[in-house]
């Protein structure tokens, strides 16, 4: 069954929501899908979202994507780098939001999706945003490196000083298949989704795109492929070289994970709805250097 999603009200306020350029990763995907081959790979961008709110014209950015300097990084964070996921950084979120006429300063608000390392970023530019994250990670955040060595979470990941995080008594909203949600405007515009399962604090963003009924849902790292929310292909773990008998999965929660991935999917059936996940190498192909990146806009999936 199609998930029911709530319509426009009478003047109904949307978001124009525009890609980022925010580095590229190459992903093993034998640790995202059930049955790839060990040595198979998929270059994939790390997308951020710039949102603008069609009323009051507030911009927020969505995820930072891969910071230039890796050598900030956590050494664990910097070990997975060089042995198992190299990137690149030809341009990063702040550089690609100044080459679309827009000031990292000038931004109001940053939300990240989460706090692994290829979508943190850099928050230097952004001097005056305040940043929101899932308030379940902020135990992690605290105790990451260089507090704990041995965290793949860097402790200066975000501001504290301008730092929002979300409790779990604030997702009180329900949306479509999503059953933890909160409207961000109050205005039924733009819709964080508690995206449990992947990190903990992992947050999606729901947007209306148009006045009449056209969204976007931006899937972060639900799903590191489409065919997993399509349900051509399951989700994936490898033998952990760090710990001999274990298994590792992308996911901290499997099963809470799959859960979600299945939420997720289900919108893809819906009409009117755009479904983009940070590492959709496919679309990245399609629309790269197009209009769908800042300042132009991904254009609302028609009805």
């Amino acid at each position: 069954m199609q998930p029911i999603l709530p319509a426009p009200g009478t003047s109904q306020a949307y978001m124009d929501v525009s890609a980022l350029e925010a580095g590229i990763i190459t992903l093993p995907m034998a640790l995202y899908i059930k049955g790839a081959p060990q040595t198979e790979v998929a270059v994939c961008p790390s997308i951020a979202f710039v949102l603008r709110h069609s009323v009051s014209g507030k911009q927020l950015v969505f995820d930072l994507g891969i910071p230039r300097n890796t050598e900030s990084l956590p050494p664990a964070v910097k070990g997975v780098i060089a042995k198992y996921i190299p990137v690149q950084v030809p341009q990063d979120a702040a550089e690609s939001l100044k080459k679309g006429g827009l000031d990292p300063a000038d931004v109001e608000t940053v939300i990240l999706s989460h706090l692994h390392f290829d979508h943190i970023g850099d928050h230097s530019p952004f001097t005056k945003a305040t940043f929101v994250i899932g308030g379940e990670v902020k135990d992690e955040l605290f105790a990451g490196f260089p507090h704990t060595p041995t965290s793949d979470i860097l402790a200066t990941s975000v501001p504290l000083d301008r730092t929002r995080f979300l409790s779990a008594s604030e997702f009180t909203t329900s949306i479509g298949p999503f059953p933890k949600a909160i409207d961000y405007f109050g205005d039924g515009s733009l819709y964080l989704v508690d995206a449990a399962g992947h990190m903990s604090g992992h947050i999606n963003a729901f947007a209306r795109t148009s006045s009449d009924g056209s969204w976007i849902y931006l899937g972060s790292d639900t799903a590191h492929d489409v065919r997993l929310l399509t349900g051509e292909k399951e989700v994936g773990e490898v033998s952990d070289p760090r710990t001999p008998g274990t298994m590792l999965c992308a996911h901290v929660n499997k099963e809470v994970a799959i859960t979600h991935i299945e939420r997720v999917g289900s919108l893809m059936k819906v009409p009117g709805v755009h479904v983009l996940v940070a590492h959709d190498w496919r679309w990245y192909e399609e629309n790269k250097g197009g209009d769908a990146y800042f300042p132009g806009k991904i254009p609302p999936k028609p009805l």
